[in-house]
């Protein structure tokens, strides 16, 4: 797996670019570094605007607010972008028991390779940063209606880190796929609203194993490191 910088963009910690001319994007960024310093959270979700729509859902308010949690979604980012705001600024004030980490859907124009890369990037600043915290990756889920390249390049990031993640002592990798292809190849859209970002009965299908787990890492019991 590629993991120098000069080769594989996924690693490189970098801002999104302002293409809308509005500064949302570091904006947001801001607010996280400014609200985390007042807050004492148990876990920390970080990740993409697939972690940051899940927020808006009363699924949110009824499985995680309840564990303390806080939710650093961004807009449509990929692992490079997720990595510049985790050394800029955003683990500097908290120190949760759990951090989820679900990044790499819109690596766009990488390969399954890079992106796993940038996600164990992400990881292994996790680990010097927050020591203390238990990392879970959420592997990536398929998309678009019918089989395509990206749904495949997904499945190979997967693959990648079922291979290479249980070296690493503080991470899990879950799998919170449920079985959104059906049998006939496609995805349905009361799963996901346009084949890529999950409906209501999309995230209340991947939230529940999710919730699971955290429940039981929380409460002590215990889950393997490796899945």
């Amino acid at each position: 797996m590629m993991s120098d910088g000069d080769q594989n963009p996924a690693v490189v910690p970098t801002p999104v670019p302002d293409v809308h001319g509005d500064d949302r994007w570091m904006s947001l960024h801001n607010h996280f570094v400014a609200s985390s310093k007042d807050k004492e959270p148990e876990v920390v979700f970080i990740g993409d605007s697939q972690v940051l729509m899940l927020h808006q859902l009363e699924i949110w308010r009824e499985l995680f607010s309840p564990l303390h949690a806080l939710n650093f979604g961004g807009l449509g980012e990929g692992t490079q972008h997720v990595l510049w705001r985790l050394e800029n600024g955003e683990l500097e004030h908290i120190r949760p028991k759990i951090i989820v980490l679900w990044v790499g859907t819109y690596n766009m124009g990488h390969t399954a390779e890079q992106i796993a890369g940038g996600i164990a990037a992400i990881v292994r600043c996790m680990e010097q940063r927050q020591p203390q915290a238990k990392v879970i990756v959420l592997g990536l889920l398929p998309r678009g209606k019918n089989p395509n390249p990206v749904r495949e390049r997904n499945r190979r990031v997967n693959e990648i880190l079922a291979e290479t993640l249980p070296s690493t002592p503080n991470a899990l990798l879950l799998d919170v796929d449920p079985g959104f292809v059906q049998s006939d190849g496609t995805i349905s859209h009361q799963d996901m609203f346009d084949y890529l970002h999950l409906s209501r009965l999309g995230y209340s299908r991947v939230c529940a194993p999710l919730h699971q787990t955290l429940l039981r890492m929380l409460e002590g019991r215990g889950v393997a490191m490796q899945q």
